[in-house]
């Protein structure tokens, strides 16, 4: 079942610990399949070094384990809540990537300070507010997609393809597992820039890049009329 979807997710997986954006179990990259109405994810607290295909689970959008033999990741629900509510997302991860993380436990957003920023994020990386005591006991992982879905109203999710969980750690989510893995290591350099370039200009407050500046380079990326990189792919 899904056979090349739970290849893409093996993949997405094993490259995020390749991406040095994963150490140990923390993290996970799953993929859904719009016309099933099912996805595929990484098993619960299972080692990416000893992970292979046949260990990716399969649920549906009640969360319902449909084929696997492991339970799925813990974050399942955060990831459903993506799909059901973001349409057009086809892969979500999920990892704790130290520099993006790390503006999410001072819970900052991340400002757009240059391009290479607004080539993937149109605006700022948002951040969710703090999930109150009662949903961190209800349903927590549940309740951070809610958290996500709330910051994004009045946002484009595949315009601003990632977020910083207060207090937590980031999601990114894309067109496919790998597209949401490219998103995710995008957002660790971009955390990255941002950092280093407020400790250059400790005095003076940083800049954020002027928005005609910011549009024109996702516009070009992204845009109606996109002209970087070559037509339909080719190399």
């Amino acid at each position: 079942m899904l056979e090349k979807l739970k290849e893409e997710v093996y993949a997405a997986n094993q490259r995020l610990v390749a991406s040095g954006l994963v150490v140990l179990t923390w993290g996970n990259a799953s993929g859904f399949d719009p016309d099933s109405g099912l996805m595929v994810i990484k098993p619960s607290g299972v080692d990416y070094g000893s992970m292979t295909v046949d260990d990716m689970v399969v649920v549906d959008l009640d969360g319902n384990v449909v084929e696997g033999r492991l339970r799925p990741s813990s974050d399942t629900p955060t990831h459903l809540e993506l799909y059901r509510c973001f349409e057009g997302v086809k892969g979500v991860v999920h990892t704790h990537s130290v520099e993006a993380t790390a503006w999410a436990q001072a819970y900052q957003e991340i400002p757009c300070y240059g391009t290479t920023h607004a080539d993937t994020f149109r605006g700022p990386v948002p951040l969710t507010r703090i999930l109150t005591k009662e949903e961190v006991a209800s349903a927590y992982e549940l309740n951070t997609g809610r958290a996500i879905v709330e910051r994004f109203r009045g946002l484009e999710p595949l315009a601003t393809p990632g977020v910083l969980v207060a207090g937590h750690a980031p999601f990114t989510w894309g067109k496919s597992a790998a597209d949401a893995v490219d998103h995710a290591i995008a957002l660790e350099a971009i955390a990255k820039m941002a950092r280093l370039t407020e400790e250059v200009s400790p005095i003076t407050p940083a800049a954020e890049l002027p928005a005609y500046v910011a549009d024109k380079h996702y516009q070009r990326k992204h845009g109606r009329n996109a002209y970087y990189g070559q037509e339909n792919g080719r190399v």
